[in-house]
C-alpha cells in the first residue's frame, strides 16, 4: 500500500473513526478461514451456543492464522493508527446464526474520558489506543448482521449511556459490504452489533485488535497461558513483534 494511501486512510480514522477496506481477503483465502473456524473447539472462555459461537486467541491454535494477523492493506493502516511497535491484544472468531441478536451501542475501550466540547475542535486529534479490524468472510447485507457504526462518535469523549441509541442526531448506519472486506475501527467509536435476520445463513467473521505497545495484551487463560511453539516457529519477525517479542523499553 502507497504511504500516500494510507496518509488518507489514517486521516478518516481521526475524522470519522473508522475505515472500510476492499478486497483484502481473496476467494481462496476466505474459503480456507472459514473452513478453519469450522474445525475450531470450544478453550476456556470459548462457547458454542445456540445462536453464536466464540473462539478467542485463534492465532495459537495452528501457525495457519497467523498470516490474518498482519494482512497487507490493514497492518500498515493499524501501524499508522498505532504505532509500528504495536501489538495483538486478541484474534477472535465468530459465527452468527440465524436468530443471532447482536450487542447494544457501545464504545470498546477509552483511555479517558474528556469534555465532549475540547474535542469538537477539527485541529485535536485524539490519540488511538486500540483499533479493531473486522475481517468479513461473508457478504454483508442488511440482514446478514452488518456491523452498525455512528460516524465521529469517538468524539463524544465518553461511552454511549445505557439506552441512548444516537449521538448528535446521528443515527447509527450499518456497514454493508463483501466478503473479504475488512473494517478498521478506534475502539472509542460507537458501534454495535445487529441481528441475523436471515433464515438459513451464518455469518462468519475474525476480529484482530490491535493495541499500543503500552496496552496489555490479553490472552486467556492468562496465568496459564503459553504460546504454542509451532507458530513461534513459524512467524515472521513481525508477527512475533505483534504476538508480543518488543525491544527492551522502560518497564521491562
Amino acid at each position: 500500500m502507497s504511504r500516500a494511501r494510507t496518509t488518507e486512510q489514517l486521516h478518516t480514522m481521526h475524522e470519522q473513526g473508522f475505515v472500510l477496506l476492499r478486497q483484502i481477503l481473496q476467494p481462496q483465502q476466505i474459503k480456507a478461514v472459514r473452513a478453519a473456524i469450522d474445525r475450531l473447539e470450544p478453550v476456556h472462555w470459548d462457547y458454542q451456543g445456540l445462536v453464536d459461537d466464540h473462539y478467542k486467541c485463534v492465532f495459537n491454535r495452528d501457525p495457519f492464522w497467523l498470516q490474518l494477523l498482519d494482512p497487507p492493506g490493514v497492518i500498515e493502516l493499524a501501524e499508522a493508527c498505532l504505532g509500528r511497535d504495536c501489538h495483538a491484544i486478541g484474534q477472535t472468531a465468530w459465527r452468527s446464526h440465524p436468530g443471532f441478536v447482536g450487542g447494544e451501542l457501545h464504545a470498546d475501550y477509552l483511555a479517558m474520558e474528556l469534555p465532549e466540547q475540547w474535542l469538537q475542535d477539527p485541529a485535536f486529534e485524539l490519540p488511538m489506543q486500540v483499533c479493531t479490524a473486522h475481517l468479513y468472510l461473508d457478504r454483508i447485507d442488511a440482514d446478514l448482521c452488518p456491523t452498525l457504526v455512528i460516524p465521529g462518535s469517538h468524539r463524544a469523549g465518553r461511552k454511549p449511556r445505557p439506552g441512548e441509541t444516537h449521538w448528535q442526531g446521528r443515527d447509527p448506519q450499518p456497514v454493508l459490504c463483501e466478503a473479504g472486506d475488512v473494517l478498521l475501527f478506534r475502539s472509542d467509536l460507537w458501534h454495535a452489533g445487529s441481528r441475523n435476520r436471515t433464515a438459513d445463513r451464518s455469518r462468519y467473521l475474525l476480529q484482530v485488535h490491535y493495541g499500543r505497545r503500552m496496552v496489555a495484551q490479553k490472552f486467556s487463560p492468562y496465568l496459564q497461558w503459553h504460546f504454542n511453539p509451532e507458530v513461534i516457529a513459524a512467524a515472521t519477525p513481525r508477527q512475533r513483534r505483534l504476538l508480543g517479542e518488543h525491544e527492551a523499553s522502560e518497564y521491562d
